[in-house]
Formats: structure tokens, C-alpha cells, sequence
């Protein structure tokens, strides 16, 4: 007999995650902000910038519109240490794939997201 051990904050990690996942999916740039950190490094297909969150949302918005989503699903997720979580994702869009790094760390309550990566597969 095995038992469950209950961990708040990795519920906390995964609802965000999984909503994360729903902005991507969606191709919702505005939603997907809402979890930006102050500022946002993102490196699209080699392109690699330090952003504030209201540019960051716009970098995002112009790769949503080059690229729109047709799926986005989460492959692997991970945490390191305390304050930073990570998840990996597979984004589909048309004929191209694409593989989403996305770090976040927490502050406070809330999961924010500090950087993401972008490759095509």
C-alpha cells in the first residue's frame, strides 16, 4: 500500500501550468502575459531578447500571428530547488513544430514567467 503525499504549491505550480498551457494553446498573447514577470527574456528560433512584460506580450502576439496554434501540449515538467518551475511543450502550427523551455519562479502565491525558449523540432 502506497501513500499520497499532498503538496499545495505543486497544485498552485500545476493550475498555472495548465493554464499557461491554455493561453499558448489559444494563441492568446494578452492571457499569456498575465503570467509574465517584470521581465521576460525570450529567445524565439535564435532571436534573443530581454524584454518588459508589455513588450514581451507583443514579441509573443507577432509569433502567434507568423505561427497560430493548432496545438500545445505539455511534455515534461520540473522544478528546481524551492522558487523556480519549468515545463516543456510541444507547439503545433500547421506543418511546423515548434519546442516551448518555460521558467517561471515563484514569487509569493503566484508562478511568474521569467523566460521562454523557443525551437523549431
Amino acid at each position: 500500500m502506497g501513500f499520497f503525499l499532498y503538496s499545495p504549491e505543486a497544485e498552485a505550480q500545476d493550475k498555472d501550468a495548465d493554464e499557461i498551457a491554455l493561453s499558448i494553446k489559444a494563441g492568446s498573447s494578452r492571457e499569456l502575459s498575465s503570467f509574465f514577470d517584470e521581465e521576460v527574456q525570450l529567445t524565439i528560433i535564435g532571436n534573443e531578447g530581454d524584454y518588459s512584460k508589455n513588450q514581451a506580450e507583443l514579441v509573443i502576439k507577432d509569433f502567434f500571428k507568423k505561427f497560430p496554434p493548432v496545438d500545445f501540449e505539455i511534455v515534461h515538467r520540473g522544478k528546481s530547488g524551492t522558487s523556480i518551475a519549468y515545463f516543456i511543450g510541444t507547439y503545433q502550427s500547421n506543418s511546423l513544430s515548434f519546442r516551448m523551455l518555460i521558467k517561471c519562479k515563484k514569487d509569493k502565491n503566484d508562478n511568474n514567467i521569467y523566460a521562454i525558449d523557443i525551437t523549431k523540432e
